[in-house]
């Protein structure tokens, strides 16, 4: 079986790096670990697994497409099949949209269309929903817009405050993205406009 060649991209903590590090998805290979953060922790997550990394501070580039440019010539040596966004904290040029076009996977804690951007659990609260969730999507040149793999639910309660429902997302995200992930890297999904369907 080929395995697809993936990129983890993280600035923080890395706990959904994890998640998938603990899945053993078959159809996936991490060939690399990539932050625009030095200190952040994911980079010992990956490190004590031996997956290789890359850090790249983004200060000092005067555009983001400057930065996502230099991102991608490091990249290349790799021969990436996917790029797996899981807590980076970085809104992606067209330039790299374009280079990885329908390659990109990120994890929103929110079910898009509804509270996209930053602060989603916190939107979700003030706006008063009894539901938010998580959205596993693939990536295009909008913020949080494109084709949805999968989504699950959760349930807000009236106790609720912002922290413990980020601990509810959190843990519903470290089920649902190895899911997706294994979706997309086996071959049982297909874009069909903004629809993404299982293969029959």
């Amino acid at each position: 079986m080929n395995k697809m060649r993936v990129a983890v991209f993280a600035s923080g903590s890395g706990t959904n790096l994890q998640a998938i590090i603990d899945a053993q998805i078959q159809t996936i290979e991490i060939a690399v670990v990539f932050s625009n953060k030095s200190d952040a922790y994911a980079l010992e997550r990956a490190k004590t697994h031996n997956i290789p990394v890359e850090v790249i501070d983004h200060k000092g580039y005067e555009s983001r497409e400057d930065y996502d440019s230099e991102v991608i010539k490091v990249l290349e040596p790799y021969k990436l099949d996917l790029i797996i966004l899981a807590g980076y904290m970085r809104i992606l040029s067209p330039v790299f949209v374009r280079a990885y076009k329908g390659k990109i996977v990120n994890i929103h804690p929110a079910l898009l269309p509804c509270f996209p951007g930053i602060n989603s659990a916190r939107q979700a609260l003030e706006y008063g929903v009894k539901y938010t969730g998580v959205t596993v999507h693939f990536v295009d040149e909008g913020v949080d817009t494109g084709p949805i793999i999968l989504q699950s639910v959760v349930e807000i309660e009236d106790s609720d405050t912002e922290e413990t429902l980020l601990q509810k997302i959190h843990k519903v995200e470290h089920q649902i993205y190895p899911k997706a992930l294994e979706l997309v890297s086996s071959g049982q999904i297909e874009v069909k406009g903004r629809r993404v369907l299982k293969k029959s």
